[in-house]
């Protein structure tokens, strides 16, 4: 009895003992599990930070690109200027080549109460004026010749440096000499702005305008068809070719070592630097093949080719998370493969499917490097009829914009990101809103 009281008082005090030592690991384990949270906040809010702060630098930068300032005026169409010898019935050519800066030109002369024939003056007043004004004018005439020996007020665009200092882009405080437009000019700016004359209106040019050498002028709508050709190649392409790689690699090949080569291989294609991939277009297509170079269909399949990877991965990924038992009740229930798999497995595991695309696709939108290797950094001012015409794509447009000396494509290049951005936010949106919408939980 006393051998077993002993023992029991001996237990009691290794427990006693152990339970401080028991108690220590615990508060460490508590302690570690706090830190490692920690961590975790940490790193988020770290690259929250980043984010929001490359945000806002594009945001800053490239807002004022949606704003133009442009310069109101009742221009005259003088027939003196546009057609002196009357010969526009036998000569439509006269029309095209008028002096049309002449008459804007005038017209703010008029405004500002200036006499024509001071040189200098009239010098700096065409300075304020962008050149892009002839087209316009040109067309204006050329679509609707009763014009000529009208007055009708005009809208046209400002000259990029009007247009910054307009903004405030620059200090005008520093000396004459330092800056690109001159207190005269700054003068007249401020009676056009008082008058109403000046003021800064919404930009549907970056839209809609094609590349251009004046900043004012410039637009990505050259750039957005050419990425909405190379999107579709590459949708219609990438989608079918890998769903069904996938399908067959996850549902019907053998599990040998050539399977297991094939998958090896994608995994590595995914991780292959996009250059390799122009350069691969640039030897195939362009050098082999013979399609023409700056083409989107191209860009198109080089991207795809780039995509298919991922797509293939996402796919399986997806072909792998939907339960066996759908299989194995599918065949229980006398359905074939195919049935099974068409039937069963890819409506289930489409959420997954769609992201895997969507993603795909985004990450195609973004690159640059192998679309400057096949061409597409040509200037094309003028849009494209098919994929076969010359084009850009957007970023590319961005890679010329930001290699530009004149300050006020800075602008245009945030704005244009801003642009890429919004285009890509909705594909992500458009791929989170996909998946919610197909997506079953087991």
């Amino acid at each position: 009895m006393s051998e077993i009281v002993s023992q029991g008082s001996a237990a009691a005090t290794i427990g006693t003992a152990a339970r401080p030592r028991r108690d220590i690991g615990i508060k460490r384990r508590y302690a570690a599990e706090r830190r490692f949270r920690a961590y975790g906040i940490a790193a988020i809010s770290f690259g929250l930070l980043f984010l929001l702060l490359l945000l806002s630098s594009v945001v800053s930068k490239g807002y004022t690109a949606f704003l133009q300032t442009t310069i109101t005026v009742p221009v005259e169409f003088s027939e003196k200027i546009i057609d002196p010898s009357n010969q526009r019935a036998s000569n439509p050519d006269v029309l095209v080549a008028a002096n049309y800066p002449l008459l804007v030109r005038n017209a703010l002369a008029a405004q500002l109460k200036l006499e024509t024939s001071n040189r200098p003056a009239m010098k700096a007043l065409t300075e304020m004026v962008s050149d892009s004004v002839r087209v316009q004018l040109r067309n204006m005439v050329a679509g609707d010749p009763s014009l000529i020996g009208k007055t009708v007020p005009v809208s046209v665009l400002a000259s990029a440096t009007v247009d910054t200092a307009f903004k405030g882009q620059f200090d005008l405080t520093v000396d004459e000499k330092s800056r690109k437009i001159s207190d005269q000019q700054l003068g007249w700016m401020k009676q056009l702005a008082d008058s109403g004359a000046l003021a800064k209106t919404f930009n549907t040019g970056i839209f809609l305008n094609g590349a251009s050498s004046r900043p004012e002028a410039a637009g990505v709508g050259v750039a957005l068809i050419g990425s909405a050709y190379m999107m579709l190649i590459v949708l219609v392409l990438s989608l079918p070719i890998g769903v069904a790689a996938s399908i067959y690699l996850e549902e019907f090949a053998p599990k040998n070592r050539w399977t297991d080569l094939i998958e090896v291989n994608i995994n590595n294609l995914a991780a292959v630097p996009s250059i390799v991939f122009g350069l691969l277009g640039l030897a195939v297509f362009i050098n082999f093949a013979g399609l023409p170079r700056s083409a989107s269909l191209v860009g198109g399949l080089v991207l795809t080719l780039m995509t298919l990877p991922t797509i293939i991965i996402a796919t399986r990924a997806a072909l792998k998370a939907v339960p066996p038992s759908i299989r194995a009740a599918a065949l229980g229930l006398g359905a074939s493969k195919m049935q099974t798999v068409f039937h069963h497995v890819l409506p289930l595991a489409m959420p997954g499917v769609l992201t895997g695309t969507i993603i795909g696709l985004a990450h195609a939108l973004g690159e640059t490097a192998p679309l400057l290797l096949i061409g597409m950094v040509a200037f094309v001012a003028d849009y494209p009829g098919t994929p076969l015409d010359p084009s850009t794509a957007l970023p590319v447009q961005i890679y010329m914009w930001a290699n530009e000396a004149e300050r006020a494509f800075v602008e245009r290049t945030s704005g244009a990101i801003i642009i890429l951005l919004l285009f890509l936010l909705i594909m992500n949106v458009g791929a989170i809103l996909l998946r919610r919408r197909f997506e079953r939980r087991w």
